[in-house]
């Protein structure tokens, strides 16, 4: 495949063709879920703080303090999923849908924070480790396995697409995680009377949670700054776009998020021959919406007979694929 040429001029002219389907990715109510989960574990950051006091245990009151930052977390989670709903208007052309992004990331900055707080504590507490009620952990740790299981369970089909709703997902899922560890250090200091237990395990929380968050961290970052979402190959969609009838060469290939969901394209077409039609630019788009998951893509055709070349970036080759 020939490299991408460097063109210039990125105006368009009055015979400039596009294709810009705007049928967004069918957007999924997630309210009642989302008020689910916020009631039942608002009610037990309550329970497991209480108890947590009561059994003199660090470890349950380090994750009451985590799953407080979940009830938050969650409500961020649920605006910005109503916020992404919202249809576009003059002010925001791609309506809100980008809040969910923003959601993301806050989810993972909330985390991390949370981690700092629990690690300091903890590493005080091995001085002098206090006497916990074991039998207390174990009861209140069971049921937050039960109720962080149920939440964590009714965000698990929409976490594998949506990175919004995968924030709130590993938040739940960490929890649950971090309950059956505190079960079973509960077990065994009832048995052991090992007391520096209770301070090791929140340190252990700490590790589950920011191994669980850093992907999410990093990849909000990511979507922040315009980057190509992780599933989508950038090489795969030039080869793609380059093998297609009448494409003579490609430019100007920008990919992005529009949301934690959705994905959008836009690029200039080289085509000596001219504007193809309709049917063709419609089935160009919606092959990048089968074949790629991009649902909004604007392309724009040129004839090639001036040179273009895009400020934002140096002339790039994309090399072609081959099979296996």
């Amino acid at each position: 495949m020939p490299p991408i040429p460097e063109h210039a001029d990125h105006s368009h002219k009055p015979d400039d063709q596009h294709s810009h389907p705007h049928k967004h990715a069918h957007h999924v109510d997630y309210g009642s879920r989302f008020l689910i989960a916020i009631i039942l574990n608002l009610g037990f950051v309550i329970t497991e703080f209480i108890c947590g006091l009561i059994a003199n245990s660090t470890a349950l009151m380090a994750d009451a303090g985590h799953n407080l930052s979940d009830v938050l977390g969650l409500l961020l989670a649920w605006g910005a999923s109503v916020l992404a709903g919202r249809a576009p208007n003059q002010r925001f052309t791609y309506g809100l849908r980008s809040s969910s992004i923003l959601a993301a990331l806050a989810n993972a900055v909330l985390l991390l924070l949370v981690c700092g707080g629990i690690a300091w504590e903890s590493i005080h507490r091995f001085a002098a480790p206090p006497v916990v009620v074991s039998s207390t952990m174990i009861w209140v740790a069971a049921l937050g396995i039960l109720i962080n299981g149920f939440s964590a369970w009714l965000f698990m089909r929409g976490s594998q697409h949506d990175l919004n709703i995968r924030g709130a997902y590993l938040h739940l899922l960490a929890d649950t995680a971090v309950s059956l560890g505190v079960v079973i250090s509960g077990l065994v200091i009832g048995l052991t009377a090992w007391y520096w237990l209770d301070p090791l395990v929140s340190l252990i929380i700490v590790v589950v949670i920011v191994l669980g968050t850093w992907s999410l961290f990093r990849e909000s970052i990511q979507l922040v700054l315009f980057a190509v979402p992780k599933q989508v190959d950038l090489n795969k969609v030039a080869v793609f776009l380059q093998q297609q009838t009448g494409v003579a060469a490609i430019h100007d290939l920008h990919i992005w998020a529009m949301s934690t969901t959705e994905t959008a394209l836009t690029v200039h077409l080289v085509m000596p021959t001219g504007y193809p039609g309709d049917v063709f630019m419609d089935d160009l788009a919606q092959a990048l919406k089968t074949q790629f998951s991009i649902a909004h893509s604007t392309l724009q055709i040129e004839q090639g007979t001036t040179a273009h070349q895009c400020c934002l970036h140096q002339p790039v080759t994309f090399e072609p694929l081959h099979s296996h």
